[in-house]
């Protein structure tokens, strides 16, 4: 506005547009999930392999939500000792004191607790690069 003027603008899309930027952005989402998911496989702990390959099986890749369906695998998260309640043990809650549990290293040396939040820290920087390559776009550093 200068003076008292108003100014008026009017934004034309190319018809394409929507579609173009849905497909990679789309396309950047799967390009995340699974990255995250397979970046997380050696930081998750590791017994018979169903935990590391369940995000596989219970992930829609491309929804952004990576669903580990095994169902210790809350506790095994957090690395935390849970005990069953009420005779059920499919109900379970934290043992009172928390205990920490203790990962067998043989098969995954980097095994860890909250493995997702590990694997960010080390390789969120080249999933977001990636990313924004897909999406056509630019990741700060």
């Amino acid at each position: 506005m200068k003076n008292g003027q108003l100014v008026t603008a009017k934004i034309l899309w190319k018809n394409t547009f929507s579609k173009e930027n849905n497909e990679r952005f789309a396309n950047a989402q799967r390009f995340i999930d699974s990255e995250c998911i397979r970046l997380m496989g050696r930081y998750t702990p590791m017994r018979s392999g169903f935990l590391a390959k369940s995000p596989i099986l219970g992930t829609k890749i491309g929804s952004g939500h990576i669903i580990y369906n095994a169902p210790y695998a809350r506790y095994q998260y957090y690395g935390l000792v849970m005990i069953p309640v009420g005779g059920k043990t499919s109900k379970r809650v934290f043992a009172d004191p928390k205990r920490e549990l203790r990962y067998s290293k043989s098969r995954h040396p980097q095994a860890q607790r909250l493995w997702f939040e590990v694997m960010k820290k080390k390789h969120g920087g080249a999933i977001l690069r990636g990313a924004a390559a897909i999406a056509g776009g630019k990741a700060s550093k």
